[in-house]
């Protein structure tokens, strides 16, 4: 027969929903009916009338014959699944073809039936769960199928709200019907006391026939339609409805939960990472080392001013013990440094740069000579016995470019002595430690020479070098009571042969070392030696460090250096100078 609208009585099924807290042990007789994509189960036919008992929409299911039992076959639709068992295999093989030829008709497999239908639980365990939910009972559901047993359950809804309206509309059809022909029987024989006989259904008029006044309904209900079953199974999606929305918002909890989790979890893990990074960050700040681009010396530097000064005191503290450490076989080494007449420093010389050489000769003994006690922009910052440091703070553009000025007092040693161990480059590395190359880039006169040096780097700060003229020159006194003065000026040049790189930062310079020698007349007829010499030193320093460096560091390190240069240059040419003849 059609197998898509068939019903086969007296199937032996068993039904187990996971969603059930219960169950009907053993295999049970009930009437299951095949239509509208819809396998649904009654009591028992007689029952029909009362609604049915479940029902599975067979857009998604699975048909499982048994393995081992011939007459089994298993429906299921997600976690809803009916065991069923027919009278024998081949009534078992009618089932599955009917059901499998039921669902190509109905368009199963194609994606809007697929969209549309959805997954679809079984009406009376959706009820039933709906009473008893747990939140195990929809474990492992993911919200996509819930939805999509929601669009189902709107379509079965739509459905029997659909044959609801029909039937209460053919009940008000009945009804107006009814009082209209009530209406016409009472006007026709309102004074004929017609014989009536009723039979419970129908009222004889006078010509003989007979019309329905009132009609009793049958279980059918009007136009077939079963209302008392309808009204059961609308409940039950009603109550599905309202279950599958449960399921919803506690998955979206549960989801809303893990969100939550994975949030906070990845907060965690970002605010670890966070101080990971500035330990290291803070770490590697305390390196004395090289540092790379972004340890670069300027105003955005990374470490500050006391950071920056401690690693700059440290490195110099370094180089002061390698130099204590090689003083020793620096004193052994003893070079010979011819020394030129004396008239060859008096004259200004024919050389390219001999008028700037003379211009810088006569600015430094008119200014460098003059005494700072008066001048409240000096400021005294060294005094140590004969020593006396003095700077005035100069800024330019940031850059701190402070005129320094010392002035020294040494026994036992010449001006000329002085002047000529500061200027000859033979013995530049015997008392200057912060140099850490240099080479005579050009021999301009026996007492002009042009310098390029590197000097050593102090991290944090960039290496520096420096390209200069250094000139030696002998300014006569003006009457026969006054000392002559000997002096070495060194001041920045360019040269073709020296170009700027980018290896170093080249600072401008412009130093000069003034001496004068002040003799003690010996007692008696003694011949003059070096316990009656007093050389008379003025030092005075301008640099222009070419970048910028935080002023404070500058200013300290300046108050540490020089006056131990001068320390250290004097006592070297005493050490040089002790036990030889006397260069006036």
């Amino acid at each position: 027969g059609d197998y898509c609208t068939s019903e086969v009585t007296f199937l032996k099924l068993y039904f187990l929903s996971l969603q059930w807290t219960n169950y009907i042990h053993g295999w049970q007789d009930r009437w299951v009916v095949l239509k509208n994509n819809t396998l649904s189960y009654y009591k028992s036919q007689d029952e029909r009338e009362f609604g049915c008992r479940g029902s599975l929409c067979l857009s998604k299911a699975v048909i499982t014959p048994h393995e081992f039992d011939e007459c089994r076959l298993d429906v299921s639709v997600n976690d809803s699944v009916w065991y069923l068992r027919a009278t024998d295999s081949e009534h078992r093989h009618q089932w599955i073809n009917s059901i499998e030829l039921h669902r190509a008709e109905s368009g199963y497999g194609s994606e809007p039936s697929l969209r549309r239908h959805g997954s679809m639980l079984s009406l009376t365990s959706a009820t039933s769960g709906y009473s008893a939910t747990s939140t195990s009972s929809f474990k492992g559901h993911s919200l996509r199928e819930k939805l999509a047993e929601m669009e189902t359950f709107r379509d079965i809804l739509c459905r029997q709200v659909d044959t609801l309206q029909k039937y209460f509309d053919g009940c008000s059809d009945a009804v107006s019907k009814d009082e209209l022909q009530r209406d016409k029987v009472v006007e026709d024989d309102e004074d004929d006391f017609p014989n009536t006989r009723s039979d419970g259904e129908f009222i004889h008029n006078n010509n003989g026939s007979k019309e329905k006044l009132f009609r009793s309904l049958s279980p059918k209900g009007i136009n077939g339609i079963d209302f008392k079953g309808e009204a059961i199974t609308f409940k039950a999606t009603t109550a599905g409805i309202l279950s599958t929305l449960s399921h919803c918002i506690d998955l979206m909890v549960k989801r809303e939960d893990s969100w939550q989790k994975r949030l906070d979890k990845e907060t965690e893990k970002r605010r670890r990472i966070e101080e990971g990074y500035h330990s290291a960050l803070s770490e590697l700040k305390k390196k004395s080392h090289f540092g790379g681009p972004d340890y670069e010396e300027g105003p955005n530097s990374l470490i500050n001013e006391d950071e920056f000064f401690d690693a700059v005191e440290a490195a110099l503290d370094r180089q002061d013990k390698m130099e204590e450490q090689s003083h020793t076989e620096k004193s052994r080494i003893q070079r010979s440094s011819p020394v030129p007449p004396g008239d060859v420093y008096s004259t200004i010389g024919s050389h390219r740069f001999a008028d700037k050489v003379e211009e810088m000769v006569q600015n430094h003994m008119t200014y460098s000579l003059q005494d700072m006690g008066g001048d409240a922009n000096w400021q005294l910052v060294v005094e140590e016995g004969e020593m006396k440091v003095y700077r005035r703070e100069v800024e330019e553009n940031g850059i701190v470019l402070d005129p320094l000025k010392a002035t020294h007092s040494v026994k036992g040693v010449t001006g000329h002595e002085l002047c000529h161990y500061f200027w000859d480059t033979n013995v530049r590395n015997d008392w200057e430690t912060t140099i850490e190359n240099f080479n005579v880039v050009e021999m301009l006169s026996d007492n002009a020479v042009i310098v390029y040096q590197t000097h050593k780097r102090v991290w944090p700060a960039s290496q520096r070098d420096v390209l200069y003229l250094s000139a030696m020159r002998k300014i006569l006194a003006n009457n026969e009571n006054d000392p002559d003065t000997w002096l070495v000026c060194n001041f920045s040049v360019d040269h073709d042969n020296a170009q700027p790189t980018n290896r170093c930062v080249r600072a401008k310079i412009n130093i000069a070392m003034i001496c004068q020698t002040l003799v003690s007349p010996p007692e008696g007829d003694r011949e003059i030696s070096r316990d009656n010499l007093t050389c008379k030193i003025t030092y005075v320093a301008n640099v222009n460090p070419g970048g910028w460096a935080p002023a404070s560091v500058l200013r300290a390190v300046a108050k540490r250096e020089y006056p131990k240069f001068l320390k250290r240059f004097t006592s070297y040419v005493q050490e040089k100078t002790a036990g030889k003849p006397i260069l006036f």
